[in-house]
């Protein structure tokens, strides 16, 4: 039996033995938390034959994304993992990122587009059998806020400031680098220059932008080489993170079912994930694992996952998941706050030297900006694009327009080559094809910073908060375990308010822990523009650039051609892993 007729099953069976009169009169609100989780069908709604269509649907997108390749020549290609990321991180030539770019997004997305529509049909009718409007109601109300959207607009507005600044010191260097040709200093950034196939996280630019460039190298990739890092062994570190805690170590089943690497006998979706599989003992990661500062931090993640899995196992399967799904995702996060900083890479071994000034500090506070700053208008947009999509808010043809333009709106990123309706540019990003919601990441990046100041404060830290090390401290721990053993057998807020002692989503420590750089970028933004009042300017195609690729791009979006009034545009003024 699969699992959409396994929960048919069960679901009826509920349905059909809990009459309301029964309902009411359970004895407490977690059995009736229970009974709500166990009805909600979703997809195991439908009727057979429409389910089977479903799956195959969802089973072809995932295989057309894990299969995608660029040629740059007959006989070589390149996949996303590792070929792609490593251009997109590494390379500094525009030509070749434009390439792999424009690559990637012509060969993952466009083979996509004909399967989307048929898909959101299939999940709305799926989701109104459960009394929801369409498939975003239900993904929206897994956070039990009835203004929950607007929960999420005030707090983007509050952190807002600090990406504005980000933007236009990014901006100028990357103008530096590159020149006004490509670079517009009251424009969008060119997507494909950030470093990062979405734009999403730009610390692979940090090379580019460091204030102090005289202080020590913080990425410690060279010396985890040097060392003989590989995969096994920064899963390893990573658990020694989590007991350092007094949390649990991996079972013997992570360790022998897991697949860390890349296989080289057959093809994988290298998206990484983390699985649990319900019987208690068996929870595994899937990860194409490269030895990188970045990669290690994907590690924490990935393992803060299965973390959760096995603190909340002896949970009723109802109640097997995070408080709400942005917890599951700040867990691992939270730890790496700690890893990343220099005292703890001092501590594994990795860094000779721990500099305490002004300098240097400004340095560390910059590449985390570039990493978590950076991605909190990616991680609030893209289900601002989906949730108008399900609804219907945006129709079929509007799939790219109303894409870049939310993409612009809250990013600053431009299109760098010319794209039209015949691109699914969305179905690009693995979440999208892969049906993974994606709001959980923005509510995690402000979720993380909260936990970390209270558990900084369990672990008696003093200073700036974004020195501290959490490491080894039993008594953050202890927050930790319970926070993560309730699973989701109570609201959020309760659990909140259990661990921090408030029932809301606050900036407050976020804004807190980057105060000092958000001070510096004030400085040398003094005669920037902030943001990007060219809205529509993209960049031109480079001289010599492949023409068979140039014809497959010639590009109609333009939000004032199309006469577009996108229903985004009055919003705001302004369990896998993220990447």
């Amino acid at each position: 039996m699969d699992k959409q007729a396994f929960s048919e099953a069960w679901g009826k069976k509920a349905t059909g033995t809990f009459t309301q009169p029964v309902i009411d009169a359970l004895p407490t609100q977690t059995d009736k938390r229970l009974y709500l989780k166990i009805v909600e069908l979703g997809p195991a709604n439908l009727p057979e034959t429409e389910r089977q269509e479903y799956n195959t649907i969802l089973s072809t997108m995932d295989n057309i994304y894990s299969t995608a390749k660029v040629h740059p020549q007959p006989n070589v290609s390149w996949s996303l993992e590792p070929e792609l990321t490593d251009i997109m991180a590494n390379s500094r030539s525009y030509k070749k990122l434009l390439f792999a770019w424009e690559g990637w997004h012509n060969e993952s997305g466009v083979p996509l587009k004909s399967y989307y529509p048929r898909f959101v049909e299939l999940s709305n009718k799926g989701s109104r059998a459960d009394g929801f409007a369409d498939t975003g109601a239900v993904w929206r109300s897994w956070y039990e806020s009835k203004n929950f959207e607007n929960d999420l607009r005030e707090l983007y507005k509050t952190v807002e400031p600090l990406y504005l600044h980000l933007h236009a010191f990014v901006r100028r260097q990357l103008y530096n680098q590159y020149g006004p040709k490509y670079i517009n200093l009251k424009g969008p950034i060119p997507a494909h220059l950030l470093g990062n196939m979405w734009s999403q996280t730009w610390n692979n630019i940090y090379s580019m932008m460091i204030p102090f460039p005289d202080k020590p190298n913080l990425d410690v990739t060279d010396e985890m080489d040097k060392q003989g890092y590989n995969a096994t062994h920064m899963f390893r570190v990573a658990e020694e993170f989590f007991t350092s805690l007094d949390l649990a170590p991996m079972p013997a089943e992570f360790w022998s079912g897991s697949m860390l690497e890349k296989p080289n006998d057959r093809e994988v979706v290298c998206h990484a994930s983390a699985w649990d599989f319900y019987n208690r003992r068996d929870f595994r990661i899937k990860q194409c694992t490269t030895v990188t500062m970045e990669q290690l931090s994907t590690v924490h993640h990935e393992m803060g996952h299965v973390q959760y899995y096995l603190q909340y196992k002896d949970q009723p399967v109802g109640f097997r998941r995070g408080a709400n799904p942005g917890f599951h995702e700040a867990i691992g996060d939270v730890l790496s706050l700690s890893v990343s900083t220099p005292k703890h890479l001092h501590t594994i071994g990795l860094l000779d030297t721990v500099t305490n000034d002004y300098e240097t500090d400004i340095n560390y506070l910059l590449k985390m900006a570039l990493e978590k700053i950076a991605f909190l208008p990616f991680g609030y947009l893209i289900d601002q694009w989906r949730w108008d999509v399900f609804s219907g808010r945006t129709p079929t043809e509007r799939y790219n327009s109303d894409w870049w333009y939310l993409r612009t709106k809250y990013q600053g990123i431009c299109p760098p080559t010319r794209r039209t309706e015949e691109h699914f540019d969305a179905g690009a990003k693995y979440h999208v094809p892969g049906n993974t919601p994606y709001i959980r990441y923005f509510v995690s990046f402000i979720l993380q910073f909260q936990f970390h100041e209270k558990l900084c404060e369990a672990a008696n830290h003093t200073g700036p908060l974004h020195t501290c090390d959490i490491y080894r401290s039993k008594e953050a721990g202890a927050i930790l375990k319970k926070v993560l053993q309730a699973g989701s057998s109570e609201p959020w807020q309760d659990v909140l308010m259990d661990a921090l002692g408030t029932n809301k989503m606050d900036s407050t420590s976020l804004i807190k822990y980057f105060d000092p750089i958000l001070k510096w970028l004030e400085e040398q933004n003094v005669n920037e523009t902030l943001g990007w009042p060219d809205f529509d300017w993209t960049p031109p195609i480079p001289e010599g650039y492949p023409e068979d690729i140039g014809k497959r791009s010639v590009h109609l979006w333009n939000s004032k051609s199309l006469n577009l009034n996108p229903p985004g545009a009055a919003k705001l003024s302004l369990y896998s892993g993220k990447n």
